[in-house]
């Protein structure tokens, strides 16, 4: 295989300056891409997601921050079951986070499902 051209090349070479604008293009679609993202992670800070465990109801925001915790009469006083409860509403409202944000990403990319994302 001494000497052989690879694969496209030499229609490349045919058609000056196409991949410089397939790479300009990508570039192009790279950048707006991070700016409907910088624009959906600022709408999603402002967002409050919800997770309710029995008596528990705690309240975070887009960036996964407790902004709220009500805890109902028929909360437990069993300190073990209270902590179990808040655990679970707490990781019940980031999940709804990173579902939102999962979704968002999915639309966003066309669900190519780029790798280190989600």
């Amino acid at each position: 295989m001494r000497g052989a051209t690879p694969i496209g090349v030499a229609g490349d070479a045919a058609i000056p300056g196409l991949r410089s604008q397939v790479l300009f293009d990508m570039i192009r679609q790279a950048q707006a891409l991070k700016e409907k993202m910088s624009q959906f992670q600022k709408e999603l800070e402002s967002q409050s997601f919800t997770g309710v465990s029995g008596g528990v109801s705690v309240t975070v925001n887009g960036k996964h921050e407790v902004q709220k915790v009500v805890l109902d009469p028929s909360a437990p006083s069993d300190p073990e079951k209270l902590q179990e409860q808040v655990k679970s509403a707490v990781n019940e409202a980031g999940r709804q986070v990173n579902e939102k944000l999962k979704a968002e990403v999915a639309k966003m990319t066309g669900g190519l499902g780029l790798p280190g994302l989600f």
